[in-house]
């Protein structure tokens, strides 16, 4: 394993870990004690013979891993307030502030006149009133901005198939996405279609899978609905589908297309609802919370930021000598954060799922677990992220760029049903592959006719 050029061994990492626990629990921006009142301390290991103090701190599927030494993670403190805002968007959130409402449809229109707004940056919905009949889909859209504002993307990355004892199957993915709305206004592109997003994915390898290649619009109008096509080398031809397809497995995985980065579908293409809000135990990257971490930030030549991150175990299948679940997501902390319960029942009867529950951090908005119920109420399926802290880097012109500083990525979409899960995010071989933060793409990448020219 390398990191900066020097080969380092599992227990270092570990250590690695272990010493950002202790620096994040050590540091309260509020002055006051840690969190750990209930006997979860920071630095704590939540495992067998801690697990029944996590109580109702976590999804009952995921406690059941801790109790069984599935997963093991130690606690982090995250107190309220030491998130860390860039100014732009903080300040563009406050001048939000009631100047946006959701009409019928669940889409964002100006309070003055009922319009919907050219673009949107920062929170549109700086407060969220637990009473408004319309919270939970504001709160929605305070997670999709936020995510938004980290800009385009582009990552190559390890899909990886995995039973409780280890790998089944793995396929590389060349993702990219190029988002209208939410940027700056130094990173904002034309458009005359509307569309608050594209999304184009490519599989690299293996061979049965590769040059198979996927393409979503999404507009801003609440009416219109995703455009979705699929190239498929043993067709020779682009085909338009279905955007309930998207919530389908993504090449016979247990993730889907929706899932994104967290949660991916269209908010207005749902009925939400505000279910409550509870303290949660969540999954965060330890190291970006202390300042720090084994990873770094290198500048583009052709503009943008690529997180360079150590070769370490991230997913229990990669260590040998780990003795739990194999998509356990090794390095990770967990953090105690306050978060809002929204559900959403698809306006499509043909999606896949009847339900989906997201977890969505009060303060941030960024995803915790996302849980999709069938259509009978049967708990079929959980998505786990790992979210990061931010921090300013200085771009070769002297500005700061505030993106997420990580050192890591973990998605696992586990099937409850089938007893195994579907692992994103994992570096596949190579020396250097993009994981790739506000880079400038050509419109004309995002296409249907060049579906042609990106499959086989």
């Amino acid at each position: 394993m390398t990191v900066r050029g020097a080969t380092v061994n599992v227990r270092l990492v570990l250590l690695l870990v272990a010493a950002a626990v202790a620096g994040v629990g050590a540091a309260r921006a509020d002055g006051g004690p840690p969190t750990g009142t209930d006997g979860l301390a920071p630095g704590t290991v939540l495992d067998p013979t801690t697990a029944a103090a996590a109580g109702e701190l976590l999804p009952p599927e995921i406690l059941r891993h801790y109790e069984s030494g599935r997963y093991r993670n130690p606690i982090v403190d995250w107190p309220l307030g030491v998130f860390r805002w860039e100014p732009s968007f903080k300040a563009a959130t406050d001048d939000n502030r009631g100047r946006y409402d959701v009409d019928a449809a669940g889409m964002i229109v100006e309070k003055a006149g009922g319009k919907q707004p050219p673009f949107v940056y920062g929170l549109p919905f700086p407060s969220i009133d637990p009473q408004d009949r319309t919270a939970a889909i504001k709160i929605l859209w305070n997670y999709q901005y936020h995510y938004w504002s980290e800009g385009n993307s582009n990552n190559v990355t390890a899909l990886s198939w995995v039973n409780p004892g280890g790998l089944d199957r793995e396929a590389v993915q060349d993702v990219r996405f190029l988002y209208y709305d939410g940027q700056d206004a130094d990173r904002r592109v034309p458009n005359p279609n509307n569309f608050s997003q594209q999304f184009v994915t490519m599989a690299l390898a293996p061979a049965d899978l590769n040059g198979t290649a996927t393409l979503t619009w999404r507009y801003r109008d609440a009416h219109k609905r995703d455009a979705v096509w699929v190239y498929v080398p043993a067709l020779r031809r682009v085909r338009a589908v279905s955007p309930a397809n998207r919530s389908d497995g993504f090449l016979g995985s247990d993730m889907s297309q929706d899932d994104g980065p967290f949660f991916d579908g269209k908010p207005e293409d749902f009925v939400w609802a505000l279910a409550g809000e509870a303290d949660t135990l969540r999954l965060v990257d330890p190291w970006s919370f202390n300042g720090g971490g084994p990873g770094s930030q290198k500048w583009l030549t052709t503009g943008g930021w690529r997180a360079v991150w150590p070769r370490m175990p991230v997913a229990g299948f990669q260590d040998s000598q780990w003795r739990g679940v194999a998509w356990a997501p090794l390095p990770a902390g967990l953090a105690r954060r306050r978060c809002w319960i929204v559900e959403g029942t698809p306006r499509d009867r043909y999606y896949l799922y009847g339900r989906v529950q997201l977890y969505i951090d009060k303060e941030t908005y960024q995803g915790a677990w996302n849980r999709k119920f069938s259509w009978s109420g049967e708990l079929l399926n959980t998505v786990q992220v790992v979210v990061y802290q931010k921090q300013p880097f200085e771009r070769p012109d002297g500005v700061k760029d505030w993106i997420w500083d990580s050192n890591f990525s973990y998605q696992a979409a586990e099937n409850l049903k089938q007893n195994r899960a579907t692992v994103a995010g994992l570096v596949p071989r190579g020396s250097e592959v993009p994981n790739d933060r506000r880079v400038t793409f050509e419109p004309g990448l995002f296409e249907s006719q060049t579906l042609h020219r990106l499959g086989k």
